[in-house]
């Protein structure tokens, strides 16, 4: 009997050990779709809060560029269409069309921002300074909430496209989540670094300039001698008669009678 026994204990240990796989890969799939729904929440939030910041941004540029009407117009739409397609969601998950709305709504603003800067007293009224600062910081927590977004959304898809676990999505109708995709080149762009400046080849540098003046006697040659000519514009000095006078040689000292030097006393203690 013990031959049989041992068998069963395999396959029992076997069996509970899958059970408590399975469990705890369902247990993770749970956990991380709580996770991007949360995530969501987040920058759902930034997004209406950039929904209430627009009407009082657009009011206080209408009363100093009326001509920017049309690019109000458009961000007012644009606002509405978002605000709708909201409201129509479940609330865990963005829709790809309200992705598509709110990146052409980023869009919009930004080249509003742009075209206010022709507008001097508009960039120096303290309200539209506020607002533009508050919209700036929105701006920068939905960029922040939408890549922690993503990231989650990444890992839970990967888990449900991989091996083994992909089973476990499949039996309990786990879906893959919606990335909150950008489009934007601006936002996609990578900071440009720009070495022109500074990394040219040896030789290739252009010669510096030699001013004119007494300021060029500090010269970036140490080894160039003074110009004279410089001074020569300064009352009182004349460097080029003292450049023409010759330079005084020490007098000989008086030899003795036999034409021998005498006996030099110098430095005797």
């Amino acid at each position: 009997m013990e031959w049989i026994a041992i068998p069963l204990i395999i396959v029992l240990l076997v069996v509970v050990g899958g059970i408590a796989w399975a469990v705890g890969a369902y247990n993770g799939f749970v956990k991380q779709r709580n996770l991007i729904q949360e995530s969501w929440r987040q920058v759902d939030v930034e997004l209406n809060r950039r929904y209430e910041l627009i009407p009082n941004l657009i009011e206080t540029v209408r009363a100093f560029a009326a001509h920017e009407r049309n690019t109000l117009e458009g961000i007012v739409r644009l606002r509405s269409q978002a605000q709708q397609l909201a409201a129509s969601e479940r609330g865990d998950a963005p829709s790809p069309e309200r992705a598509a709305v709110e990146e052409q709504l980023t869009q919009q603003v930004r080249g509003l921002m742009v075209q206010v800067e022709a507008y001097p007293e508009l960039k120096s009224n303290q309200n539209f300074l506020e607002l533009q600062r508050q919209l700036a910081e929105t701006e920068d927590r939905i960029a922040a909430g939408r890549r922690y977004y993503n990231a989650n959304v990444r890992n839970y898809n990967t888990r449900i496209e991989s091996v083994p676990t992909n089973f476990i999505a499949n039996q309990f109708n786990f879906q893959k989540a919606t990335y909150f995709e950008v489009n934007d080149a601006e936002v996609r762009r990578a900071p440009d670094v720009n070495f022109g400046e500074i990394s040219y080849r040896q030789g290739d540098a252009p010669e510096p300039q030699r001013q004119s003046g007494p300021a060029a006697v500090q010269g970036s040659n140490p080894n160039e001698l003074p110009n004279p000519q410089a001074y020569n514009d300064r009352p009182g000095i004349d460097f080029g008669q003292q450049q023409a006078q010759p330079q005084q040689q020490p007098a000989e000292p008086p030899r003795q009678q036999d034409g021998s030097q005498p006996p030099s006393y110098g430095n005797q203690g």
